[in-house]
């Protein structure tokens, strides 16, 4: 679940093209100060509490700037670790393991930061069966780790774009010319395989959405006392329907919202409002410089 093979192009890909814009013509620091043949041992550690997500990711980003580095993970992806915890040991070329040391600890900062900020929201629902998810509401080009760390901290992934589910929302309502209509539009449009959402904020969107036949019935910032009450509602009426909540969830809320017996909560906070771990990376033993 947690790993990241080599041969992933897409994620190799984005990992030069970031590697380009922060190294540039060379990273002229290190070049200027570093002898050419020194090689280093690195620990990366953590300086705060929080569940660790990106070691895969980090040591993804050491290979493709010097293939001769060794990364070596020290705890579990997905584990809680304790300020001071040694993450991870890296090899090799100080050259190359001082031009991978700011993308490596960008990356596992911020998954290790969503990660964290997932698991204090699962853990809060706790026993309840309700599924948390995340939302498209992502970093442009890092959706791919940045739903990945959800999983890592234990939710699960709504939609991952545009393209692979059916969510109607306001605007679509507004644009179709109503529920019904947008429903049965996308009925005929898609593949049988593919499920249509409706965003709905009252009884009476709630009504026409079960009569259109959809799959999945969002109940959009409700109250929990309503959100309980159309939970009821939509169960006695169409027992097979999904329904999930969303709007403004925080960890103050999501327990309540969970007891109303809703099968999904998504929170795009998990992705879009998060603290990013504090990772460091220190230079140990020199090794000295090749013959």
């Amino acid at each position: 679940m947690y790993e990241w093979s080599t041969y992933n192009e897409a994620l190799v890909n984005q990992i030069k093209g970031w590697l380009a814009e922060d190294v540039g013509s060379g990273d002229i620091s290190t070049e200027a100060t570093i002898p050419a043949g020194s090689t280093s041992v690195a620990v990366i550690h953590a300086k705060e509490d929080g569940i660790i997500a990106g070691l895969p990711v980090a040591g993804l980003v050491f290979q493709v700037v010097d293939p001769a580095l060794t990364f070596k993970a020290l705890v579990q992806e997905g584990e809680h670790i304790s300020r001071g915890t040694v993450i991870a040991e890296v090899e090799g070329s100080t050259h190359s393991l001082l031009t991978g040391e700011r993308l490596a600890l960008n990356l596992m900062q911020r998954l290790s930061g969503i990660a964290t900020k997932t698991r204090s929201f699962v853990d809060r629902v706790g026993e309840l069966p309700t599924r948390l998810v995340d939302t498209r509401k992502t970093t442009p080009g890092h959706r791919m780790l940045e739903k990945y760390a959800v999983r890592v901290g234990g939710g699960a992934n709504h939609r991952y774009g545009l393209y692979d589910a059916v969510m109607i929302k306001d605007n679509h309502i507004k644009g179709a010319g109503g529920i019904t209509a947008a429903v049965s539009a996308a009925r005929k449009r898609i593949p049988h395989t593919m499920k249509i959402e409706v965003e709905t904020e009252s009884m009476a969107q709630i009504g026409e959405t079960l009569a259109a036949g959809a799959d999945i019935i969002m109940l959009d910032n409700m109250a929990p006392g309503d959100m309980a009450n159309a939970v009821k509602h939509i169960r006695a009426q169409a027992p097979h329907v999904i329904i999930e909540a969303s709007g403004g969830v925080s960890l103050d809320t999501v327990r309540a919202i969970a007891e109303t017996g809703v099968d999904v909560i998504s929170v795009g906070a998990l992705t879009y409002s998060f603290h990013s771990l504090d990772i460091s990376l220190d230079l140990g033993s020199k090794k000295g410089a090749a013959e």
